[in-house]
């Protein structure tokens, strides 16, 4: 009397892409092909299969939504920044006289890249202004709730 096999064989017909994947991962991780995709498709069928997956977004989402929010945070920063310097070299530079304005327009293009290199020696170097305003300064959040 033969003894049935505990397991089943299957065939099954993969995109070349992805059994060049597959077989990358089994020789990595020293298994047999059979049992990474047992593995896989019986997560894919598990009931909580899922609800991990949806966690597993979830925790990407929330990443996400942080990293936006730093970065609308900094852009904020940037943008209040500029409208400052702006308005204070508006109302402290007085208009020059002819003469002048040439001599300024002149040294405008050496200005700038001394501007430019400026700019880039801070920014390789930091601290950034940002990393110097505390994160509570500009957290829309701290403004709506009430103070104790």
């Amino acid at each position: 009397m033969a003894i049935p096999k505990k397991k089943a064989q299957i065939s099954v017909y993969l995109d070349p892409d992805v059994m060049k994947t597959l077989s990358a991962y089994a020789a990595r991780r020293a298994q047999p092909m059979s049992l990474i995709v047992e593995a896989a498709v019986a997560s894919f069928l598990s009931p909580d299969g899922e609800e991990r997956r949806e966690a597993a977004t979830s925790k990407r989402l929330d990443r996400q939504d942080r990293r936006l929010a730093r970065l609308e945070r900094d852009i904020g920063i940037t943008v209040e920044t500029l409208a400052l310097f702006i308005r204070f070299w508006l109302t402290t530079t007085p208009p020059l006289p002819e003469p002048a304005a040439k001599a300024a327009r002149a040294q405008a293009g050496v200005r700038y890249d001394n501007f430019v290199a400026a700019l880039g020696r801070r920014l390789a170097q930091g601290p950034r202004l940002q990393q110097e305003i505390p994160e509570d300064v500009l957290d829309p959040g701290a403004r709506d709730e009430p103070e104790a």
